[in-house]
């Protein structure tokens, strides 16, 4: 299922004289602008805006042609971060500018989309040296008020699962802990064992001293690294790193897939990679977000955390908690139902939220994702049953048994959990049955 969303740019994005030129198209205006100054690492900062250029344009499961999707960009004060999916929505780009990495004032706070075309790509690649380079991200105001030429329009098809897999990365990395920094070298020399043609393994890095070593099970402590192929689009960036730093969830001995994040750090930028758990897994489909769409309460939450959401380039839960009278338990759920909407982030080397705009009605993510329309479905027809620890769960022809595990998770007998044991998400039966468990909760109170 895919939308078509019309980016107007007022011109191409250039590169010329030392001063790249980001058009932008959508935002809090039409055309806004969000910095003008000098980029303090120029090779640097080319390279990591190819990468996240790159990861936008590539399928790397079953490769086809070019997606050729703008990335976007979001100011936020003293910060610029641009990101991007890849075309297979597997993996996800994130290029952070920090302050030590611009040398000028975001004059615009928001979120937008830039154009970032084959010329620019070219430009770019030729960054080196010395040479200083100048950003202005988005068109300069003598340019808006007096260009006589034509509005360049661009339909780019733009994939509901972009919406979705912004949902799902921030849920799923909000749970990753540090789990390896080694020094540049050392990830020069891992990065550059890796394949760089396709492939399906599934591999585990475990630290082992400076560096990292690969095993083919899970063990306490190892970070999954699912088509290591899929790391290529760091590579550039080696050259100008300090470190690599290695982000994921918490795994033991038999642990299944999960995800991953990968992260160059120079100081003055950081290029991360976050890869699905599989290489044929889109974030899209991973169904950690669920939860947070089902929930009626933290509907209302998330519009009173909203309200109160600024442009700082983290997101500080406990002073949301102050400033809504809300709990930071509840404050967190309220972010990850924003989530959903595209409307936060989440930086795993900072561990915190950020405030992100994107192009979407907040019910979008909800009314695209068929589990929760059919959890909805079995709710309005009556068709959960509920008694202590088990609910009864009537769908069409069929008869499923949903069951509450300890931990507060569910267990279905339909054959979607057989097939994924909950790695992706509940079931519709298990959503339904959580949602009318939490409804009748809330009715006792």
């Amino acid at each position: 299922m895919s939308a078509t969303q019309t980016y107007r740019y007022l011109g191409s994005s250039t590169l010329a004289r030392g001063g790249l030129g980001l058009q932008t198209s959508g935002g809090p205006a039409p055309h806004p602008r969000f910095f003008t100054g000098f980029l303090t690492t120029p090779p640097a900062a080319a390279v990591g805006l190819l990468a996240v250029a790159e990861v936008a344009r590539t399928r790397y499961h079953r490769p086809v042609s070019a997606a050729s999707l703008d990335p976007v960009v979001t100011g936020s004060r003293d910060r610029l971060r641009f990101e991007s999916f890849s075309g297979c929505c597997g993996v996800y780009a994130r290029l952070d500018t920090l302050p030590a990495g611009l040398d000028g004032d975001i004059v615009e706070h928001g979120t937008t989309n830039v154009d970032v075309n084959n010329p620019l790509r070219e430009a770019l690649a030729r960054v080196g040296g010395l040479d200083p380079l100048h950003l202005s991200v988005g068109p300069d105001d003598l340019t808006v008020s007096t260009m006589d030429g034509p509005i360049v329009e661009k339909k780019v098809p733009l994939p509901a699962r972009w919406l979705r897999g912004f949902a799902e990365v921030q849920i799923l990395s909000a749970a990753f802990e540090p789990r390896a920094e080694i020094p540049a070298t050392e990830a020069a020399t891992f990065l550059r064992r890796l394949p760089t043609t396709s492939d399906r393994s599934v591999l585990w890095a475990v630290p082992a001293g400076r560096s990292l070593r690969l095993t083919s099970r899970p063990v306490p402590g190892a970070v999954c690294l699912a088509g290591a192929s899929r790391l290529t689009a760091l590579r550039g960036m080696l050259r100008f790193a300090e470190s690599l730093r290695v982000y994921g969830p918490t795994v033991a001995a038999g642990s299944a897939p999960v995800p991953s994040t990968w992260e160059l750090d120079t100081g003055a930028l950081r290029l991360s990679l976050t890869l699905s758990p599989e290489p044929y897994r889109g974030f899209s489909g991973e169904g950690a977000a669920l939860t947070a769409l089902a929930g009626d309460d933290v509907v209302d939450d998330a519009d009173l955390v909203a309200a109160v959401l600024s442009w700082d380039p983290t997101i500080d839960v406990d002073r949301l908690a102050t400033d809504t009278g809300l709990d930071p338990t509840r404050v967190r759920a309220a972010l990850a139902q924003l989530g959903t909407a595209g409307r936060v982030g989440y930086d795993v080397s900072e561990a915190a939220y950020f405030h992100r705009v994107m192009p979407y009605d907040a019910g979008r993510a909800e009314r695209d994702n068929p589990r929760l329309v059919g959890a909805r479905a079995l709710l309005d027809a009556g068709a959960v049953e509920l008694d202590a620890t088990t609910a009864t769960v009537r769908s069409g022809d069929q008869v499923y048994r949903v069951r509450r595990l300890p931990d507060g998770d569910f267990t279905c007998t339909c054959p979607w959990w057989a097939k994924h044991r909950g790695q992706r998400g509940p079931c519709r039966h298990a959503l339904a049955t959580r949602m009318l468990t939490v409804d009748r909760a809330q009715e006792r109170v």
